[in-house]
């Protein structure tokens, strides 16, 4: 499986999905237990040869017709990918000819209404991110958008999400390495209390988009690959053309902070519903 919920057994499960990331075996595995046990970096290794965020940038941004805000992400280069787990490891560079519009914050309960006219959700309140919405859903949410407004919604891609989500930085977070300093930008396991939270409440990103880190995992475009990174083209890739599994960006509410980094992959089902899992839309044409 590949999605784990903190319920009861959840610290476990955490930790397996962990180790079965690294493939390591015998005292490495015991060395790395025992130090996910004991608090110490959950940010995933990646300090070695990361650098610091950059300094936040002016956005601009503009409001749709369900009031929904987007932030105009500028056309540029990244390396994609970490040195930390080996979904993530085949590090590449991508290219963005173009800037594009994407969800300041995941979509919300309300403006989810306005469009399906219906939320299946878990916690109730319109300023929470919608949830338990499938990778069907969401892409429903966007089709019925854009023909409301004669444009074009979809979700983003994995390399846009994760473009978007450094706004430049190479650390294992938007801001910085130190995932002491999480609950600043995310609503995680740690100070989450067992739910969602209102989008936009944690600080934004050096490009002003909130929520990259936690709050609820986000649907993207892309079928899931573990290998696509090592074959993925360098110009605005959408991953590959067919697949299983549809890709989870993100971390959410009920994760540790190693499931919240920038590079962190995770895929599942495209009718698979969680009350940690939402989205948020780019906007392909004004």
């Amino acid at each position: 499986m590949a999605f784990w919920k903190v319920t009861e057994m959840g610290k476990k499960l955490n930790i397996l999905r962990i180790v079965m990331d690294l493939g390591l075996a015998g005292i490495i595995v015991t060395v790395i237990l025992l130090k996910l046990f004991t608090g110490n970096n959950d940010s995933g290794n990646e300090k070695s040869s990361e650098t610091p965020a950059v300094a936040a940038k002016p956005v601009e941004v503009m409001t749709n017709s369900i009031g929904m805000t987007l932030v105009k992400i500028p056309a540029g280069s990244f390396s994609m990918g970490s040195s930390s787990y080996s979904k993530e490891t085949a590090v590449h560079t991508v290219n963005f000819a173009a800037d594009f519009w994407l969800g300041q914050h995941e979509v919300t309960q309300a403006q989810y209404r306005q469009i399906m006219e219906a939320s299946p959700i878990r916690f109730q309140d319109d300023t929470l991110p919608a949830e338990r919405v499938s990778w069907e859903d969401a892409a429903e949410f966007c089709r019925r958008l854009g023909a409301r407004e004669n444009k074009t919604y979809r979700l983003p891609t994995e390399a846009e999400w994760e473009y978007a989500c450094r706004a430049g930085s190479r650390a294992a977070f938007c801001f910085g390495d130190d995932d002491s300093r999480l609950g600043e930008y995310a609503w995680y396991d740690a100070i989450a209390g067992d739910k969602t939270h209102p989008v936009g409440t944690r600080k934004p990103n050096a490009w002003g988009l909130y929520d990259m880190h936690g709050n609820v995992w986000e649907w993207c475009l892309d079928w899931y690959q573990e290998e696509f990174y090592s074959v993925s083209p360098a110009a605005d890739p959408k991953g590959p053309d067919s697949g299983q599994f549809r890709v989870l960006r993100g971390g959410c509410w009920y994760n540790r902070p190693v499931f919240c980094r920038s590079a962190r992959r995770d895929f599942n089902g495209p009718d698979y519903r969680d009350d940690g899992v939402g989205f948020r839309v780019v906007l392909v044409d004004r």
